[in-house]
């Protein structure tokens, strides 16, 4: 799934390409808007919420969407051929004179009004690169179930929105706590930093093509997808396994020698909480 800093970057070319725009075609392919038509409007802005998009359009109307695990959004000149996948994967078409945008295999695609974006968004928490960024909220949501394990703490952007499966693993290698470790088991000292290094690990991700959390030379990354190769610090292999609620599983990284806290035993099957599971 993209996380925070992809879909920032989606948010900023779909603005570059057609905020202050006339649209010329507007084509949603999906049955609830196929009659929808707001061309002759113009896109006032885009802007990315966690791991949301809202594309908001004059005459108080946002068109909402979210990539989960295989969308994209895809700018085109009038002139190139679209490229991002068969036909029939198309959702969205928004064009303006000199710009074509097509949304291919969105799962999530709603026309709202721009006064109820909370019902797409509200439920999300701080947003790590949004203007209603706020540390003291998140380390407090994040803590406010001292038993739930850390990685999925981290994943559940009802605490800060913009963290997913890479960061996870990275933010936990940073913090020296593996993703099993309970939220309120982790050193004071370590969870006050942690709202900063989130926000830092996606700042200075945002404006580059290629993610990096390793800051120098080598590997972009210290855990995420290096199983079993040997951590940049202390050469002990890196291990995966799933890690979920039961609900979405995904696989997870850590260092047994440079992260404490508990791990899954070989083979054991995810722990299962029952959570109702708004889009995130």
């Amino acid at each position: 799934m993209p996380e925070g800093d992809t879909v920032w970057q989606a948010a900023r070319r779909l603005h570059t390409a057609l905020a202050g725009k006339v649209l010329t075609r507007f084509d949603l392919r999906v049955p609830q808007y196929a009659t929808a038509d707001l061309t002759g409007r113009t896109v006032l802005d885009v802007t990315s919420r966690g791991k949301h998009l809202l594309t908001r359009i004059d005459g108080g109307l946002t068109l909402h969407s979210h990539l989960r695990m295989d969308g994209s959004w895809k700018v085109f000149a009038n002139d190139q051929r679209w490229t991002g996948g068969p036909a029939h994967q198309i959702r969205a078409v928004l064009g303006a004179h000199d710009r074509t945008a097509v949304g291919y295999r969105l799962p999530v695609l709603e026309l709202l009004r721009t006064a109820d974006e909370d019902r797409a968004v509200g439920h999300l928490g701080p947003d790590l690169l949004g203007p209603d960024w706020d540390p003291q909220q998140a380390l407090a949501n994040l803590l406010a179930d001292p038993a739930r394990p850390l990685g999925e703490a981290l994943l559940d952007q009802g605490n800060l929105a913009g963290i997913g499966n890479v960061y996870k693993s990275e933010l936990c290698f940073l913090l020296g706590a593996t993703p099993w470790l309970p939220v309120g088991a982790l050193p004071a000292d370590r969870a006050a930093k942690l709202p900063a290094l989130a926000k830092k690990l996606l700042e200075v991700n945002r404006d580059r093509p290629i993610r990096r959390t390793t800051g120098g030379r080598g590997p972009d990354l210290f855990v995420y997808g290096r199983a079993p190769r040997p951590c940049l610090r202390c050469g002990t292999r890196i291990r995966v396994a799933d890690q979920g609620d039961g609900s979405r599983d995904r696989p997870t990284y850590w260092c047994p020698a440079c992260q404490t806290g508990p791990t899954p035993a070989p083979g054991s099957p995810p722990t299962r909480r029952v959570r109702s599971h708004p889009v995130n």
